[in-house]
């Protein structure tokens, strides 16, 4: 297997291995070796950081649209509902106020709200990291199955023992036409590109399958933004939007 991203580790540290298995019969056979980068699958186990990616990505999409209308916006109430003075009860402007059943409702929900959040740029990294280092990863040659039909997919994956549900990712987002077929077919088994990867997809998938190519792309990738001097002012404009 090539080399890739290896050859400036310091001597101490050692890649990890994975055996590259195939995809075109169901039983399975070894084609070789493969040397994972250790700053990418294998970095300490660090479940707080898989946490706060997982509880990002649940709320960075969530929009609430509950409005509720204020004392202003509810119908009559336009006269006082007894004198000022003389009667001896408490000083009241309109009966849609707060204070009145039927009224108008104080500091509630107004307009759309968005729980959108950014993590820093070094955690949702660490997140990818972590994650890839836990997961139960598989490594294939190639994304190709001899049919269409899901039921060899199903075989296949209960002979490798890969659990229920399985994430395939290649470093193209065009993929061969019978997997793509086949996990049509499935609800727990997808696919997705390396540019999609991200840490709440892997973690609702006990399997993730990786081709030798997707591994090289993540690799490049993650090594890359781990050692780049311009994480600041690549989430500047996330700040300034939260501003």
């Amino acid at each position: 297997m090539t080399q890739r991203n290896l050859e400036f580790l310091p001597k101490f540290e050692k890649p990890r291995q994975a055996w590259v298995e195939n995809l075109d019969t169901v039983e399975e056979k070894k084609l070789g070796l493969i040397d994972l980068h250790p700053n990418v699958f294998g970095v300490m186990p660090r479940l707080d950081i898989i946490y706060e990616n997982m509880l990002w990505q649940q709320k960075y999409r969530r929009v609430e649209y509950h409005s509720l209308r204020t004392r202003a916006e509810m119908p009559g109430g336009g006269r006082k509902p007894w004198p000022q003075k003389g009667q001896g009860r408490a000083r009241h402007g309109s009966i849609r106020s707060p204070l009145f059943k039927g009224g108008g409702v104080a500091h509630g929900p107004r307009n759309p709200t968005t729980y959108f959040y950014m993590l820093p740029f070094y955690k949702r990294l660490l997140g990818l990291t972590t994650t890839l280092s836990v997961k139960l990863a598989q490594v294939v040659d190639l994304l190709e199955i001899p049919t269409e039909g899901p039921k060899y997919l199903e075989d296949l994956v209960s002979e490798r023992c890969w659990g229920v549900s399985v994430l395939f990712v290649d470093s193209v987002d065009i993929m061969p036409r019978n997997i793509t077929a086949a996990t049509c077919e499935i609800g727990h088994m997808n696919m997705m590109p390396v540019y999609g990867l991200n840490v709440y997809s892997m973690l609702k998938h006990e399997a993730l399958v990786l081709t030798v190519s997707a591994v090289e792309e993540i690799e490049r990738k993650i090594i890359y933004n781990l050692n780049r001097t311009d994480a600041k002012k690549k989430e500047q404009r996330f700040l300034v939007n939260q501003v």
